[in-house]
């Protein structure tokens, strides 16, 4: 790419849009994730009796539950930011390269 072309799209208004939606997005999904994270850490260190509750009457406890939430919810981020890029995201990218290229 050359300077000229580089210096084009780093002046492009929809390219200052497209990275300032999608660092915000990220961010956003980076603090529920760290909440999620940080709130069972929590749990752990001033809770430890509520996660020592059985659920169910089984052998399974409150925080064998709740971890599990921790882990799915690392993967439900990510496809909600995956749904996001691939949609929204590719698209502003697709506009961006088809006005630059005219």
């Amino acid at each position: 790419m050359s300077d000229d072309a580089h210096l084009r799209v780093l002046n492009s208004p929809q390219f200052q849009e497209l990275v300032r939606r999608r660092a915000g997005f990220a961010w956003t999904l980076s603090v529920i994730m760290l909440v999620i994270y940080f709130g069972f850490i929590a749990l752990v260190a001033f809770a430890k009796p509520l996660l020592a509750m059985k659920v169910g009457g089984g052998v399974t406890s409150l925080g064998i539950v709740l971890g599990l939430v921790v882990i799915v919810s690392a993967f439900l981020l990510t496809g909600i930011y995956v749904r996001r890029a691939n949609g929204e995201f590719d698209a502003m990218t697709a506009r961006l390269k088809a006005e630059l290229e005219s």
